[in-house]
């Protein structure tokens, strides 16, 4: 779906972005990472045919965006930052101009609004004026004039900023419904986002690529980040449940956090997933699972040791 070769772009003596190099499939969910500044909305803006490179090629579904931007914009779903929104326009009206934009016919026009309403949680906003909408629901407008034209790559630049709890738990439903639909390119600082809907991670640091792959691939390479936390119900302590854990193949280190309510906090370390070996070995031997899911730190932790060369604290 997306080919990058060299992608560079200068801002005046300043590489903003220096000689990117990667490539996207259809249908994969793609986070992409990295600190401010660190050139992720340079890169999707060229990607989303809003800047031209300085020197590179990219390729959208086999297109020149230098060749033939506007025919890569018809394929393009594009949410910058700041979405793009007339707030004096209602929600139906303004996504059927964005529509008629992106070249719909005429005669789908008013059911691709209602599509991606309906997508975006939305449809009985129709004769709002976005004025009106709060930021998280302006925020889901920018969503649905992205998919409003049904485009093979969905470019979302922190789809869940300033957003509440409740209305990033949604945001992160509506990408999810995404999912296998479209090709999805995600820009997030919010990692527990990435962590939950990427497939794999890109990850950049003063312009240049440092590392990709998935979130697995990442903690194996880095020396077993695969932190996985664990809750028990062990009435005499952990040491019970911690014998159990360190038999395990694969395992390099459990370890009990604290103890709280009757539940004991364990982590163990891992180069590989073994959540369903530890529940298991658990289960079997007796101990009552509370809670397994990866350790909440662990992608954390490979943001930190690939963009500033650390860890968490433990």
């Amino acid at each position: 779906m997306i080919q990058v070769n060299g992608l560079t772009k200068y801002y005046g003596e300043h590489a903003a972005i220096r000689d990117l190099t990667f490539a996207i499939d259809k249908g994969e969910v793609i986070g992409f990472l990295g600190l401010n500044g660190a050139g992720k909305s340079t890169t999707l803006k060229i990607l989303g045919c809003v800047l031209l490179p300085t020197a590179g090629s990219v390729t959208v579904d086999g297109i020149d965006i230098a060749r033939d931007p506007h025919e890569v914009r018809r394929r393009i779903g594009f949410l910058p930052d700041h979405p793009p929104l007339y707030t004096e326009m209602t929600v139906g009206r303004y996504l059927a101009f964005v529509a008629r934009l992106r070249g719909v016919p005429a005669a789908e026009t008013s059911a691709r609004v209602t599509e991606a309403e309906t997508k975006t949680s939305i449809r009985d906003m129709d004769d709002e004026l976005i004025s009106s909408l709060s930021h998280g629901f302006r925020q889901r407008v920018g969503v649905a004039q992205a998919l409003v034209h049904r485009p093979k790559l969905v470019i979302m630049d922190e789809p869940t900023s300033g957003l509440d709890p409740l209305q990033t738990v949604e945001m992160r439903k509506t990408i999810r419904a995404l999912q296998g639909e479209h090709t999805i390119l995600l820009s997030s600082h919010i990692l527990s986002e990435i962590s939950q809907t990427c497939d794999r991670l890109l990850i950049i640091r003063d312009g240049e690529i440092i590392d990709q792959g998935s979130e697995e691939d990442l903690a194996r390479r880095l020396g077993g980040g695969g932190g996985i936390a664990i809750e028990v119900d062990v009435a005499g302590g952990p040491d019970s449940a911690l014998a159990i854990l360190t038999q395990l193949p694969g395992v390099a280190r459990a370890v009990a956090i604290k103890q709280a309510a009757g539940v004991t906090s364990l982590r163990v370390e891992s180069k590989a997933d073994l959540r369903a070996q530890i529940a298991r070995a658990l289960v079997m031997g007796g101990i009552d699972l509370v809670r397994i899911d990866r350790s909440t730190g662990r992608l954390e932790n490979i943001f930190l040791q690939l963009t500033q060369g650390k860890d968490l604290p433990q």
